[in-house]
């Protein structure tokens, strides 16, 4: 863990102390949800290492960790989708991040192309002896993701 982190030495401190100690998970990871800085809107999910956590601190850039890549995931390097990071707060145990951000580009955070890596709702009251639907609630995409990332090369894998 980077020298910049306090270590953890009491519920207290953690809790209620002013110093930044973060809780990474067992594989060295801290979930972040990222929103607008002006509506509020989620725009995703992700995780930071202490890494990705300490070169956003320095540039003001949201930079994640790409556990598909297995590598730092600076948002916005292919796409030009940057996220400006106006606010970051941290839970009160400080083992989950929340971002707020301006985005760059078109202003999309979602590598499939909607504003918001949320743009499928889960309605309730579905017969639960069938598959369950999603529902779409954004419409259009804010760019074409093959334009951007090529054809079959989705940022994403199965």
């Amino acid at each position: 863990m980077s020298r910049s982190f306090a270590p953890r030495r009491s519920v207290a401190a953690v809790e209620e102390g002013l110093a930044l100690a973060p809780k990474f998970d067992s594989q060295g990871l801290l979930p972040v949800i990222t929103t607008d800085a002006a509506s509020g809107e989620v725009l995703m999910h992700g995780y930071m290492n202490d890494a990705a956590l300490l070169e956003t601190l320095k540039t003001g850039r949201a930079c994640y960790w790409s556990r598909s890549r297995q590598s730092l995931w600076r948002k916005g390097e292919t796409s030009g989708l940057v996220q400006t990071v106006r606010e970051m707060r941290i839970d009160d145990d400080q083992d989950a991040l929340w971002l707020k951000v301006d985005v760059g580009g078109a202003g999309a955070s979602c590598h499939v192309g909607y504003r918001s890596c949320f743009y499928r709702s889960v309605p309730s009251g579905q017969d639960m002896d069938k598959p369950l639907q999603l529902k779409q609630e954004e419409t259009s995409k804010l760019f074409d993701p093959a334009e951007v990332y090529g054809e079959g090369d989705s940022p994403t894998k199965l």
